[in-house]
């Protein structure tokens, strides 16, 4: 897929996601064939519903599913699949807000920390989204998404990620920040408070302007100079600050090409209702090959749904 598509989906779909709402939608018929595929476990059928559905649409057939089974649709879910698809299918069963909750979670649990995963989510999410965000994680974990970033982060990189989380817009002077984040990388020891501070409060739009100043100035990418003046943690999330902000579809893409399963589904759900065609455009130009392809050869089952989005 092309730009050269991209009008005419947005005319017939209204967005540039890939799921949109099912035409012909009866949540109670939806609600009794799941009923009956859960039954006799059978995947395709549970595929072919679920992934043709809007998120709204999948809650309803989830609150008509309880009221006729009184059960958890996600429970039957779980009873009658497994390994990844399991997992696939219970995120799209998830709100979208719980979602992103859940990959923050899922980033921080366990033995380390996923830098990468907070990363992804923090920096192409809206302050609005993340404020949204931040009180469904209190809802969903009784926990303070703030305050467990704080115990799984530390030093520059969690000044970041705390700065990425309550993200604002102040108006700047292209000039005078070119001016700070060049001072800033000068130093003998380069001072990453000016960088993360400009870089969280700025839009996208003026932040661009004042990268091709300072890669003029520098004669170097700005990727390229953050590599040499920084190091570790907090080197890894300006560098994917910086490529957020040039382009946010490309940096999906360009998660995406990883194939891992985990950060497939998670791109894939996230942003399956909202800019999905937009990534996968980014996703060609950067490889050759559609995503579509790609998924096929990385996910041959026949079973496996990531060619529904």
């Amino acid at each position: 897929m092309d730009m050269e598509y991209l009008p005419s989906y947005e005319m017939s779909w209204g967005t540039l996601g890939t799921v949109r709402p099912f035409l012909n939608f009866h949540a109670k018929r939806d609600a009794l064939n799941i009923q009956t595929a859960l039954e006799q476990k059978d995947a395709p059928t549970l595929i072919k519903i679920l992934t043709n559905r809007s998120n709204a649409q999948r809650q309803i057939i989830a609150q008509i599913f309880k009221t006729i089974t009184e059960k958890e649709l996600s429970s039957g879910l779980k009873k009658a699949l497994s390994g990844e698809l399991e997992n696939l299918l219970l995120a799209l069963m998830m709100t979208p807000l719980q979602f992103e909750a859940y990959r923050l979670r899922q980033s921080m649990e366990g033995i380390g920390t996923d830098e990468e995963g907070l990363l992804e989510i923090l920096c192409t999410r809206s302050p609005k989204a993340l404020a949204n965000i931040t009180s469904t994680y209190k809802e969903q974990y009784n926990k303070d998404l703030e305050t467990d970033l704080k115990g799984e982060t530390s030093g520059d990189f969690a000044k970041l990620v705390l700065a990425l989380l309550k993200k604002k817009k102040i108006v700047g002077m292209v000039q005078r920040d070119t001016e700070a984040l060049a001072e800033a990388i000068n130093q003998a020891k380069a001072d990453p408070g000016p960088w993360i501070t400009i870089l969280t409060t700025r839009d996208s739009e003026h932040l661009n302007k004042v990268f091709v100043n300072l890669e003029s100035e520098k004669q170097e990418t700005v990727d390229k100079a953050i590599e040499k003046a920084f190091s570790g943690d907090v080197r890894l999330g300006l560098k994917t600050l910086v490529r957020c902000i040039q382009s946010p579809n490309l940096y999906l893409a360009q998660r995406l090409e990883t194939m891992k399963a985990a950060i497939v589904q998670g791109v894939m759900v996230s942003h399956s209702e909202e800019d999905l065609l937009c990534v996968r455009v980014a996703y060609l130009r950067q490889t050759g090959t559609s995503l579509y392809t790609a998924l096929q050869v990385a996910f041959p089952s026949p079973g496996w749904p990531f060619g529904k989005f």
